[in-house]
């Protein structure tokens, strides 16, 4: 896979001009667009035709968690924009997970367009030991990442969003085929932000990532295209 393609810039702003600022900034640099809660709850689908019109790759990454029925309406919504990822939390259960996968194949298949693949989250990377006890979660926190990694794997799931720190041992417990993407990658001169559980691209690719979502060391850049190129660097560097 060219380096380039491995990076998905995290569409973090609040408003659909902004939008398409980075898009046309970054658009011939990454190889995937990531929109979130704070875009789509401001833009709407209007942001992902912005990226599927410009030619691009859209994840859209909403963690859609609640009843069966209701996330696969939202799948079935999803698909008709023709975004290529979504997520949906693992802690779901078997039910929420094949209901998902269900929908997307089945409304793809009406709409005479590509499946989108159903992305599994298993523990937020802004999590750490003593935040699972909060919530009332007290195995150890790699336990409980496995414990959803065996869910997703039980139940065909296209691909998982684990954090780099569990990247080694996650990778060992899923299909080759299952893809990997990693949140939290900060290169060794951005600052690391609300994320507790972080790496440089250059290890998280070592680790097994397939594909790395990267926001504030590209857009808090004095130069993000440099920000990039130099971030490009570090993914070819990897063994």
């Amino acid at each position: 896979m060219v380096a380039k393609d491995r990076i998905i810039f995290a569409l973090d702003v609040g408003d659909i001009e902004s939008a398409r600022q980075w898009v046309e900034t970054l658009g011939t640099r990454v190889g995937w667009f990531k929109v979130g809660l704070e875009l789509f709850t401001a833009a709407g689908p209007a942001v992902v035709k912005l990226i599927k019109d410009s030619g691009l790759k859209c994840f859209l990454d909403l963690k859609f968690h609640d009843i069966p029925n209701t996330v696969s309406g939202a799948v079935r919504s999803a698909t008709r924009m023709n975004v290529d990822m979504m997520t949906i939390h693992l802690s779901g259960g078997a039910g929420m997970i094949q209901s998902a996968r269900a929908a997307a194949a089945q409304e793809a298949l009406s709409a005479g367009i590509g499946i989108p693949k159903i992305i599994g989250v298993s523990v937020l990377t802004s999590l750490n030991q003593e935040d699972l006890h909060d919530i009332g979660v007290d195995r150890p926190l790699k336990e409980q990442v496995l414990n959803l990694i065996e869910l997703a794997r039980n139940n065909t799931i296209d691909g998982i969003v684990c954090s780099p720190t569990d990247l080694e041992f996650v990778r060992r417990h899923i299909p080759k085929q299952t893809m990997v993407i990693t949140p939290g990658i900060r290169p060794g001169w951005a600052s690391t932000g609300d994320q507790k559980r972080i790496a440089t691209p250059k290890t998280a690719v070592e680790a097994g990532a397939d594909l790395l979502v990267i926001g504030r060391p590209i857009s808090q850049a004095d130069d993000p295209a440099e920000a990039v190129d130099r971030i490009v660097q570090e993914i070819e560097a990897a063994r």
